[in-house]
């Protein structure tokens, strides 16, 4: 039995770039949206076509696919009658990774603290994490304000892209500024605080980004969920250094 070709369902080449790919995966949601053609039973189609995304919109599936093609191709040759599976691999659920997050960040060190390390940490990590933060969540609310007069129109599309486009690239810088210097024991639940935020702001990012590509509005919820989260964390944060001082 052979598995149905993801390329051809997507109507692109084996050599599409990951853009390539993107776009043709938005133009067919859009074709077969129900909200698009009401008149149209394209539940299946979108079920399909969303099952071929999931595979080759990420770049590790995608190459462990085709490898899989070409390892198929040579066993059909040989008189083999094979099916291809879909490369799915294991990731640990978002609840396994926040609460791994708090485990890790909340661990208490042996010792006093140092007051000029404290300090030091506030003023290097804490505030400019902080700043990016800021910059990536209090956004939102007018991107989605302007997405809302047409969500199928693909300026308002791109434009809301750009916006998570530069999250991903403060959220990076973030999570940089972060990891380059140890938090003091005294700032642990703020350590905490911080990184389980970063983890729900990436989670969040990529729902979103995953609406632009689908329609789906699930996928907006659920980005929006994720960072009402975590603004909360950043909130608590802020509240945790205020004890410190």
């Amino acid at each position: 039995m052979q598995q149905q070709d993801h390329y051809k369902t997507l109507d692109v080449h084996q050599t599409a770039t990951q853009a390539e790919i993107k776009q043709s995966y938005r133009r067919l949601v859009k074709q077969f949206h129900p909200d698009q053609n009401p008149d149209l039973d394209g539940h299946d189609q979108i079920a399909t076509i969303n099952a071929a995304y999931e595979v080759l919109g990420d770049p590790q599936r995608r190459r462990a696919y085709d490898q899989q093609l070409q390892d198929a191709e040579q066993l059909t040759a040989a008189g083999f009658d094979i099916y291809v599976d879909i490369y799915e691999g294991s990731t640990s659920s978002r609840q396994q990774r926040t609460a791994e997050a708090q485990r890790r960040y909340q661990q208490r060190q042996t010792g006093q603290d140092d007051d000029e390390q404290i300090k030091q940490w506030l003023n290097r990590v804490y505030q400019p994490v902080n700043r990016l933060l800021s910059k990536i969540l209090n956004p939102l609310k007018e991107q989605l304000d302007d997405l809302a007069y047409d969500p199928f129109d693909d300026e308002l599309l791109e434009a809301f892209q750009a916006y998570l486009d530069e999250c991903r690239e403060l959220l990076y810088k973030a999570q940089t500024t972060f990891k380059s210097m140890s938090n003091p024991p005294s700032t642990a639940k703020v350590a905490a605080d911080l990184f389980y935020c970063l983890s729900q702001v990436g989670d969040g990012i990529d729902e979103l980004d995953r609406f632009v590509t689908s329609y789906n509005e699930q996928y907006l919820h659920t980005g929006q969920e994720l960072f009402r989260i975590a603004k909360g964390l950043k909130q608590e944060a802020q509240a945790a250094v205020k004890r410190i001082g």
